[in-house]
């Protein structure tokens, strides 16, 4: 499409470059149709290796495979991807992707440049899930419903700060982020519907968004990482279920950090530190968020384990978020324990 001027992206830079100038055509892609994977298998062959910092990208297809792009299409047995699959097969990923240098022991540190959203979106109501699935009062939550969101660009003429569109005079700003990442776990073989655990998995954290540098525990030669599930939008616990789920373009790096290991998952924005837990009942996974954020203030940034105590109940900047709380299959409730830097700065 001509346009008078090429587009700019938030940080000004002409659009389709990196934050090195590398230009997005010249980058090493999983196409949509190559994103399908929705197991952490790590006998499958690489779709391609990368260096570290060199940047690559994903074309994610939402968590329902594509298969309700209209509401006249309702999320029911015939029309799902894996209907009678324990668990589902949802939630198809890009990857795996080798990450030369990599391998058990070492952290992959991973950079989210770039999330682009889909023009739409999708929320659903399965019949015979969610917590009100019975409820006598809401009735109406038992029967299967497809709700389509619109994105509009913004003023990036993206949706990567764009609008959602709920119905006319109901929206809000769109909040791109990554709903399923990890490398490989040590044995099992993971679903990307079910999979959690220190290597990462099926977490719907809304801090992987831009800017954000995620660590995983790396536990095969590679890594072997996969993303995919990308959500538009989501609120706290993501409570019927389903998120904003839509398709989308993912621009990433990976990095290495040798030699280290973490309790679980940890997140370093630029403001911000925030270490995530997954468990059931809810206040294991807040406690082990909360002990692991003070773990890495005072390994890391020589806080007095007195002060990083304190923290969770004298600091109004302290934050536990609930990223996720559906009682869906054997899927554990997320947690996420922040704080932002500046009440940590490191030691001299």
């Amino acid at each position: 499409r001509a346009q008078a001027q090429p587009r700019k992206a938030r940080d000004g830079r002409p659009w389709g470059e990196d934050s090195r100038g590398d230009t997005l055509a010249s980058m090493k892609r999983i196409r949509r149709t190559e994103a399908n994977r929705t197991l952490f298998d790590p006998r499958v062959s690489p779709a391609f290796s990368v260096k570290p910092g060199e940047s690559f990208v994903i074309e994610t297809e939402d968590a329902l495979s594509g298969r309700l792009r209209d509401e006249s299409t309702l999320p029911i047995p015939e029309n799902l991807f894996s209907p009678g699959t324990t668990p589902p097969l949802s939630n198809p990923m890009g990857g795996p992707i080798y990450l030369e240098g990599a391998g058990k022991g070492d952290l992959v540190a991973v950079n989210i440049e770039r999330i682009e959203v889909d023009a739409q979106g999708v929320t659903a109501i399965f019949p015979g899930a969610g917590p009100l699935c019975d409820s006598i009062r809401w009735q109406a939550l038992s029967r299967p419903f497809t709700k389509i969101i619109r994105h509009l660009p913004g003023p990036s003429g993206t949706t990567r700060d764009g609008t959602a569109i709920l119905r006319e005079g109901v929206s809000w700003p769109l909040a791109p982020f990554i709903g399923c990442m990890g490398v490989c776990p040590e044995v099992e073989i993971e679903t990307s519907s079910m999979g959690q655990g220190p290597w990462g998995g099926n977490l719907d954290v809304r801090a992987f968004r831009e800017g954000s540098r995620v660590f995983l525990n790396a536990y095969h030669p590679g890594g072997l990482f996969y993303a995919g599930d990308v959500h538009a939008g989501q609120g706290d616990t993501e409570f019927t279920g389903t998120a904003d789920e839509t398709r989308a373009e993912l621009q990433l790096s990976l990095e290495i950090v040798k030699n280290r290991r973490c309790a679980f998952v940890r997140i370093e924005r630029p403001d911000v530190l925030i270490s995530v837990a997954a468990a059931r009942p809810l206040e294991d996974a807040v406690r082990s968020a909360i002990v692991d954020l003070m773990d890495w203030i005072v390994s890391d940034y020589g806080i007095d384990p007195r002060e990083a105590y304190m923290h969770a109940s004298v600091n109004p900047d302290f934050r536990v978020r609930i990223y996720q709380m559906a009682p869906l299959g054997r899927l554990r409730y997320t947690a996420g324990a922040e704080i932002p830097k500046r009440h940590v700065a490191k030691k001299s």
